[in-house]
């Protein structure tokens, strides 16, 4: 890959990341409301009390440039405010301490919806037309109408309530004494694997009918043909011509999915009760909570675009046509 096209990529992504920011400050201060109110939480308060406010937190000065400036070059050293809801904590280690759950569902999750949704839509496009492609690609746009909160709730009923399998929310029991690291491993896979089939069952859709296309479409070219007249075996065309390019599109999405985490989590981590980052979303909107939810945001439009950085990489390494 030609260091020209990485630097073309990478500054395109920090001008992206840039504007962002300048967004971020700007669309948090367009919200209704007094941000001391928010702050203080009181909405009677005495007129000397708000103006010590004010000053103390820099809202008294002009708008432009002077909070802009103060808000860029703090952002810049990474640090994002302290939180309303949880007193005396920064906003970085709230986001941190929420992180890893989100990481580690979405991350795995992603992993087997790749997996699975790959292998399926590549089996599907190659048998196209048969009964086995006829109930593959139903089953795929089927998952992949359902959002995730359907998902969630059926698998809820089914198997915490009705059956009494999995346990129905949270990502450890509660007041829980283990007597080994074991014990707790087991507690936190019941708890896990809810939220991951539901994750993984949400994404597998979407892989498979994208893999289903571009295997279809692969079969067309020239190459597959003549791999045919010379008499190459079907699974060897599949597995050594056919997949490495109809993979190339599956790259991209892979990619773009894991930078919405975030947006993804909200609606599975609410309806198991995830301690992650879309659980945190909800309630820092509850309790109007602005720096976290800035830094949330701040948080998931970067991931977005490194996860783009990334794919575009990825994408260059494997076709280098786009360099």
């Amino acid at each position: 890959m030609g260091t020209r096209y990485f630097g073309r990529k990478l500054l395109s992504a920090m001008l992206t990341i840039v504007l962002i920011v300048l967004f971020n400050f700007i669309l948090f201060r367009m919200m209704p409301g007094s941000p001391e109110r928010a702050l203080l939480r009181n909405a009677h308060i005495n007129p000397q009390v708000l103006a010590a406010a004010r000053e103390r937190w820099g809202l008294d000065r002009p708008l432009i440039p002077d909070q802009l400036v103060a808000y860029v070059s703090a952002t810049a050293q990474g640090d994002l405010g302290y939180s309303l809801e949880f007193q005396d904590e920064t906003v970085v280690d709230v986001l941190a301490t929420h992180l890893w759950p989100t990481i580690i569902l979405f991350g795995v999750g992603e992993i087997i919806a790749a997996v699975i949704g790959l292998a399926l839509g590549a089996y599907t496009g190659w048998r196209r037309g048969g009964p086995v492609d006829f109930l593959g690609n139903g089953l795929s746009l089927i998952l992949y109408s359902m959002p995730y909160f359907v998902i969630g709730m059926l698998l809820l009923v089914v198997f915490s309530t009705a059956l009494h399998w999995f346990p129905v929310a949270g990502m450890m029991t509660l007041g829980a004494q283990y007597n080994s690291p074991f014990d707790r491993l087991i507690d936190f896979l019941a708890h896990f694997t809810l939220p991951l089939v539901t994750v993984a069952i949400g994404l597998v859709g979407q892989y498979s009918i994208l893999m289903r296309s571009s295997v279809i479409e692969t079969l067309g070219e020239d190459y597959i043909t003549t791999a045919r007249a010379k008499g190459i075996a079907d699974t060897r065309i599949l597995r050594a011509h056919a997949l490495p390019n109809a993979l190339l599109p599956a790259v991209t999405l892979v990619a773009i999915n894991l930078g919405y985490v975030v947006a993804g989590a909200i609606t599975v981590e609410v309806v198991f009760n995830w301690p992650g980052l879309g659980s945190l979303t909800i309630d820092a909107l509850g309790a109007r909570d602005y720096p976290v939810l800035q830094g949330a945001f701040l948080l998931l439009s970067i991931t977005v675009v490194v996860a783009n950085l990334i794919a575009d990489v990825l994408y260059a390494f494997l076709d280098p046509r786009v360099r």
